[in-house]
């Protein structure tokens, strides 16, 4: 049992896919953003935790972070890098989920897309979501064997 954990940690084939999935995921995830940013502002400014000053700003920058950072990964081009990044965001956006969790506020977190019927996703689940994606990238971060199909991969 303890062979078989120690094989799919160390395997380049399951970092290369986790590696691919984040990427293409933040990608996907970004694209909304950069078309819609006053959407994604109006989003931002629903959390309640940001100046006003600040949402415009964070609604045009975030989304080129998020695309920059996933094609990183999908390209192999700094991996561990841009795994640290996606790691960082993922970090931030559980923290304010939680917050606005404990508050009671509900919310459109913006994630993949925006929210045009209501109905809101229950903040748990993208954190649970966002847990999981974390791990993916800790992996990715920390992953010792030689990457897959990178083209740079100094890092």
């Amino acid at each position: 049992m303890n062979n078989i954990f120690d094989k799919m940690l160390n395997n380049s084939w399951v970092e290369l896919i986790l590696r691919c999935s984040l990427g293409i995921l933040f990608i996907y995830s970004s694209t909304h953003k950069i078309i819609n940013p006053a959407g994604f502002a109006k989003i931002i400014y629903g959390y309640y935790l940001f100046p006003h000053y600040f949402i415009n700003i964070i609604a045009i920058v975030l989304p080129f972070m998020e695309l920059v950072t996933g094609i990183c990964l999908v390209l192999g081009v700094f991996p561990k890098p841009a795994a640290a990044i996606i790691n960082g965001m993922l970090t931030l956006f559980i923290i304010i989920l939680t917050i606005n969790l404990i508050r009671g506020i509900e919310f459109d977190c913006g994630c993949l897309s925006f929210n045009t019927s209501g109905d809101f996703t229950h903040a748990g689940w993208v954190i649970a979501r966002n847990f999981l994606l974390l791990l993916s990238g800790l992996y990715i971060m920390f992953f010792k064997k030689r990457r897959l199909f990178c083209l740079y991969r100094n890092s």
